[in-house]
């Protein structure tokens, strides 16, 4: 995959979750990976489309999705519930981290367009759109966070 698709996406998290509160920001890995993603606990998909297709795959533990939403909404504890709120908030992270890297993808030449997030959580496997797929493991804090990149140039 384009070394410039997989900087975006790891760039967007390196520079957005700062912005957020969250200071210790490292990349840690990016690899191949197969197709078949087995979920750490929460997992956000969001499609593109335009010089791209295909999907990108936000996953982090549950406890790492309270916390940060818990950061993103401002509050002084942890949630003791992925409730609603929590779930909101993750979701708008992906569609934040997601825009990030479509602004840069955009500098670079390559228009995208995103879907809405679709969320789930629990403990399951989720196919990536195509067979290659980069993952991205990152660390927020202490907080491991993966970004698998499912996308084909077109």
């Amino acid at each position: 995959m384009n070394k410039i698709i997989i900087d975006a996406f790891s760039n967007s998290f390196l520079n957005v979750m700062p912005q957020l509160g969250l200071t210790d920001v490292k990349l840690i890995s990016e690899e191949e990976c197969g197709k078949k993603i087995n979920t750490p606990g929460v997992v956000v998909i969001i499609g593109i489309v335009g010089d791209l297709h295909g999907n990108v795959i936000f996953a982090m533990g549950e406890n790492s999705a309270k916390m940060i939403a818990s950061i993103m909404m401002g509050m002084s504890e942890p949630a003791v519930e992925f409730d609603e709120m929590a779930q909101s908030a993750v979701s708008e992270l992906s569609n934040m981290l997601t825009a990030n890297a479509s602004i840069e993808l955009s500098g670079n030449g390559i228009t995208t367009d995103i879907s809405t997030p679709t969320l789930m959580y629990g403990d399951f496997t989720a196919n990536a759109s195509f067979e290659s797929v980069v993952k991205i493991e990152l660390l927020a804090d202490g907080m491991p966070f993966y970004i698998y990149v499912s996308l084909e140039q077109r």
